[in-house]
């Protein structure tokens, strides 16, 4: 794939929007139901459909609820003609039931509609809020890095990594962190290279700074935390005959000769989830702020590919996933 192909031709985005178009969620169909069925909107992030990544997953995640749990669903992408706070205020007077806002960007828009409607249920991702009518969905995002960096240490020939960041914030530290710690813990003589794009949604800015590290830093094994920009660095690796790791979902189709593996961060499964929880509890979640992570099948780490570890590094790999999942292992935020 090209890094100048525009998102939106990606066949996930065309399947999604298929998928979209053929069950669209309209008040009428709802209210002519035999049943009542629930009404789900999202506001999406900034990069919206077509990131192979994050809103992807988190769209594949309400599709499955509605197979599942027999929802309707509506959603809103961020444009010049439409600010988060727009979308939010579009969905409540829409009547969905749940709001859903998609990403730590959205968290201050999200916060503004939720003390103008105070009996509208939101569930925020990826933040936490303390308003009383939102719920927190959060990810244990530095188990699934840890994963992905192990493997890096046992893969790098050079001894340098690199880790590429969408925004220097707290939430992509989690990442930066965690695979840091996976780094050091197969390899230590192993050292991280890092920096942060500041964009989400820049693919040709990703491929720059993964080329600067692989000439200029001897990086042989690069890690994107970093959306659609993360494509980019993923096809910069393949173009350079060096390694990847991608993001959130299962991106070996990017650069099938370079990706050795992805850290999944299963917005998917969290949000399929979340909204059973909610129809079974009648309308309500189980918890305030509900947090998944590796035990919670939240995150993970996709099948190895393009490399083969020995049976030594396999078992080193599977005890520090084993010792990762039962708290044997804990990862310092600080």
């Amino acid at each position: 794939m090209n890094i100048k192909i525009k998102k939106w031709t990606s066949g996930i985005a065309l399947m999604i929007v298929a998928v979209l178009l053929l069950c669209s969620c309209s008040t009428k169909q709802v209210e002519t139901d035999s049943k009542k069925r629930l009404k789900v909107g999202i506001m999406l992030s900034s990069v919206g459909l077509g990131d192979q990544s994050f809103s992807d997953a988190a769209f594949s995640g309400l599709i499955k609820a509605r197979e599942e749990s027999d929802i309707f669903f509506d959603y809103r992408e961020p444009s010049d003609d439409l600010s988060f706070e727009q979308g939010f205020t579009e969905l409540v007077k829409e009547d969905c039931e749940l709001v859903v806002g998609l990403g730590f960007s959205v968290k201050e828009s999200l916060e503004k509609v939720a003390k103008q409607y105070p009996n509208q249920k939101f569930l925020l991702i990826d933040e936490t809020s303390e308003l009383p009518n939102v719920t927190s969905l959060t990810f244990k995002e530095e188990e699934g890095s840890f994963l992905v960096g192990a493997i890096a240490g046992l893969t790098t020939k050079t001894n340098v990594v690199g880790f590429i960041g969408g925004e220097d914030v707290p939430l992509i530290k989690k990442f930066e962190k965690g695979f840091a710690e996976g780094v050091k813990a197969t390899n230590p003589k192993a050292s991280v290279m890092t920096e942060y794009a500041g964009d989400f949604g820049k693919a040709d800015l990703g491929a720059e700074i993964a080329g600067d590290m692989i000439k200029q830093k001897n990086v042989d094994t690069l890690y994107a935390a970093a959306g659609f920009t993360g494509v980019g660095v993923l096809q910069e690796a393949q173009k350079n005959s060096k390694y990847a790791i991608g993001v959130d979902t299962d991106q070996f189709f990017i650069a099938e000769k370079a990706v050795v593996t992805s850290m999944l961060k299963n917005v998917d499964v969290a949000i399929q989830s979340a909204i059973k929880s909610y129809i079974d509890e009648n309308g309500k979640f189980p918890e305030k702020n509900m947090t998944f992570g590796l035990k919670e099948d939240g995150v993970g780490s996709a099948p190895i590919r393009v490399i083969t570890l020995d049976p030594e590094k396999e078992k080193i790999f599977e005890d520090l996933k084993q010792k990762l999942a039962n708290g044997e292992i804990t990862i310092p935020l600080d």
